[in-house]
């Protein structure tokens, strides 16, 4: 028995409160998973985990060797980590989970000015319309307007603030009229996005009561979709500023109620990666990279220069 990759499945196991997600991560199948678990408890002469067909939990000596067991990994981790970055720049792909909403606003600007830097590192970016689980996806990277986090695993570190636009096209507001309160709502067509709630839009048509639905001339899982749809003269669609400002420039998009505010108008964006001291050389070049980027004098002033742009601010 290898103890010390024993000792890792074992630790993985109940991080992720699961067999089949430690073998996900682990390269393993559930059983092999199982059996390593076996091996180590006949080993030990002790029982780690009670387990029942659905769940399982630590024994009071699995509580005990399990933080024994993490202290002796991110040791080990931490002295090849040191040994790796001290001899060698970052490199390799780093995956990168990310909302939808972050990635059409401002993501690929990160990442060119990252890859300006250290060009040995290249992306697999994953975009996640709705809620991503960046434990269960094993990426290393995570962007998310999520409040919380589903996992205490996790560390989240705010980046900004992106608001969000009510926008339908000229054609479109010729034809069915523009809205001069939210309550006008209801007899509209809305391109839905999870950037926007069916809850959200009721709130906004009817804060009241809630019982005003817009009608949904379609439903997407992209912010692109629906900027396109827009475009093409569908209905009103609720989507990140950046996303259309060059739109509301050229004057193919228009403003929905300008001087009303969304429901929750902003959202912030975290930049969320594993809590564990042991960290790659690029994840933890791209973690000291990103948080540096938004805290530079150069990004606060093109932001302010874009607020005061989008709702007209005296500067």
């Amino acid at each position: 028995m290898n103890q010390l990759q024993a000792m890792r499945v074992f630790v993985k196991v109940v991080e992720l409160n699961s067999f089949g997600l430690a073998g996900k991560q682990l390269g393993m199948s559930p059983a092999a998973v199982s059996r390593s678990i076996a091996l180590l408890e006949a080993h030990l002469n002790m029982r780690l985990l009670n387990r029942s067909t659905r769940s399982f939990a630590l024994t009071e000596a699995g509580h005990e060797y399990l933080s024994g067991c993490r202290v002796i990994i991110e040791k080990l981790d931490e002295v090849e980590s040191s040994l790796v970055m001290s001899s060698r720049q970052p490199t390799g792909t780093l995956r990168v989970a990310t909302s939808g909403l972050f990635a059409v606003s401002g993501l690929c600007a990160l990442l060119n000015a990252y890859r300006a830097e250290y060009p040995e590192v290249v992306f697999d970016v994953h975009t996640f319309e709705s809620a991503a689980d960046f434990v269960d996806g094993g990426f290393e990277i995570g962007f998310t307007t999520e409040r919380k986090m589903r996992s205490s695993t996790l560390i989240s570190r705010r980046l900004m603030a992106l608001s969000r636009v009510a926008v339908a096209s000229p054609a479109y507001l010729e034809r069915r009229g523009r809205p001069e309160a939210p309550a006008d709502l209801g007899e509209h067509d809305i391109v839905q996005t999870p950037v926007a709630s069916a809850q959200e839009w009721m709130q906004w048509s009817d804060p009241a009561s809630s019982r005003v639905m817009p009608l949904h001339a379609m439903t997407t899982s992209s912010s692109e979709m629906a900027r396109q749809a827009a475009l093409a003269d569908m209905g009103i669609a609720v989507l990140p500023s950046e996303l259309v400002e060059g739109d509301l420039r050229a004057g193919s998009l228009e403003r929905v109620l300008p001087g009303h505010t969304l429901p929750d108008d902003e959202r912030e964006v975290s930049l969320v990666y594993s809590g564990r001291r042991y960290l790659s050389a690029k994840t933890r070049s791209f973690i000291d990279f990103v948080v540096a980027y938004y805290r530079s004098p150069a990004w606060a002033s093109s932001a302010r220069d874009s607020v005061v742009e989008e709702h007209g601010i005296a500067a």
